[in-house]
């Protein structure tokens, strides 16, 4: 066994480890071209259907974050135990995957992930077949697997549940000796995100459709091998937006490519809703006749947001910090996933916007709200006022850009921004920000 496949549990970064904090002043004015990174959903998934079409080699402009990362190794060297690190999406899809491929693998995460709950991902494949133990906690990872060919059929799932998990059964749903009818139950949930799915399965010759409302048939017919191409996050786009739409200078411009209109991702939503918060984007072809846009302020915004953000959950924390700092009264709904994210995204959002003097409330678990109210924000430091990103990459990546109206923010864990956009503070700096590490 080789020295790097002994080495595969410590070869992504332990951001826990970590103690370094960034402190964030912002340009004088935002005129920038800044490099996006792939877009880890359509990298992951890509990974996942090249490893059951057969292998060949891995799509062009594939993701470098973190939680595509760990995708390519585990594919590459197929451990006896692999370790995930704090990647959800790569435990749920190679659950599935390992449930149909031969061999016995145990795979493990890190204490956070060993609390996001996996056992109606579990539940599902066991029906179809598949062999998985748990090996701590029943309903949650680790998992023992030991993998085959599967069966197959009808199975039911909930809807409204992470939609990676169903994705992880549609994917592996060709391999199966009598395909796929999966059956959604009750609501439906990131619904893009299954459409997302499907058409990329189909990108590469599988048949699986929509037969009803609620219901995909994917038929028992292997996938083709092919090379493919990776467009660029819509996700990382938002950040930028972000940034444009609290700058509000009308001379401000943000050039960023490898972007298609029309996209498959769900959260290219972003482009339309910031559109609501005053910036303008505009579609063009480079010079060198790769697509990209640029974005420019239109002055203008609505003084209270209401969206339901069911089919776009990741774009959640950019809204809420953007929105409070813009002074834009918010109700979003939809927001159910968010408690089994890297961490619990709602109460985090509460606790550090509170921390710079904005109080949301929220309902039920899904919804939250800021009708205007203010509080005393923390007493900031000689450097600022630190915001906490509790192991969560969209901490990190959506409150960075409010140094543009709190000058001196400073942001702890920096590096969890690996997760999906490993170059973002080098993005940052290039388009002006002074990102000082403390």
């Amino acid at each position: 066994m080789s020295a790097e496949l002994r080495n595969f549990a410590s070869v992504i970064f332990d951001h826990t480890t970590s103690k370094m904090q960034y402190k964030i002043l912002p340009p004088a004015s935002l005129r920038a071209e800044v490099g996006l990174p792939a877009s880890k959903s359509i990298s992951n998934r890509a990974l996942v259907i090249c490893a059951l079409s057969g292998g060949g080699e891995l799509p062009s402009n594939l993701s470098d974050c973190d939680d595509t990362d760990v995708i390519v190794k585990a594919l590459r060297y197929m451990p006896p135990t692999i370790d995930i690190k704090a990647a959800g999406t790569a435990m749920r899809f190679l659950t599935a995957y390992l449930s149909t491929v031969e061999g016995c693998h145990l795979l493990t995460g890190t204490e956070r992930m060993k609390h996001r709950p996996i056992g109606i991902l579990v539940d599902t494949l066991r029906y179809l077949g598949a062999d998985i133990q748990y090996a701590g906690t029943e309903g949650y990872p680790p998992l023992r697997i030991n993998g085959a060919r599967l069966r197959g059929g009808h199975v039911e799932m909930p809807g409204n549940v992470s939609s990676q998990y169903i994705s992880a059964v549609l994917m592996i749903g060709p391999t199966l000796r009598e395909g796929l009818e999966l059956k959604l139950t009750g609501d439906i949930i990131s619904r893009p995100y299954i459409d997302l799915t499907l058409w990329m399965m189909s990108e590469f010759g599988a048949k699986a459709e929509w037969t009803d409302i609620d219901t995909i048939k994917v038929e028992p017919r292997p996938y083709s091998k092919r090379a493919y191409t990776i467009e660029n996050d819509w996700s990382g786009a938002s950040y930028w937006y972000e940034a444009m739409a609290l700058s509000a200078k009308r001379d401000d411009e943000i050039a960023l490519s490898g972007l298609v209109d029309g996209s498959r991702q769900g959260d290219s939503i972003a482009r339309y809703i910031f559109s609501l918060l005053g910036v303008k984007t505009i579609f063009e072809e480079g010079t060198d006749g790769v697509s990209r846009i640029l974005l420019r302020n239109r002055g203008r915004s609505v003084s209270r947001l209401e969206y339901n953000f069911v089919n776009a959950p990741d774009l959640a924390q950019t809204f809420v910090a953007c929105c409070a700092l813009k002074g834009v009264c918010f109700h979003f709904t939809g927001l159910q996933t968010l408690r089994i994210k890297e961490t619990d995204r709602i109460e985090a959002l509460k606790t550090e916007m509170r921390r710079l003097g904005y109080v949301l409330r929220d309902v039920d678990g899904s919804e939250l709200m800021w009708d205007g109210e203010r509080c005393e924000p923390e007493a900031p430091t000689p450097d600022g006022i630190a915001i906490n990103t509790y192991e969560d990459h969209r901490m990190a990546l959506a409150f960075a850009p409010l140094a543009i109206k709190l000058p001196g923010l400073r942001i702890n864990n920096p590096q969890v921004v690996t997760k999906s956009y490993p170059h973002y503070w080098q993005e940052l700096r290039r388009a002006g920000f002074d990102v000082e590490e403390l």
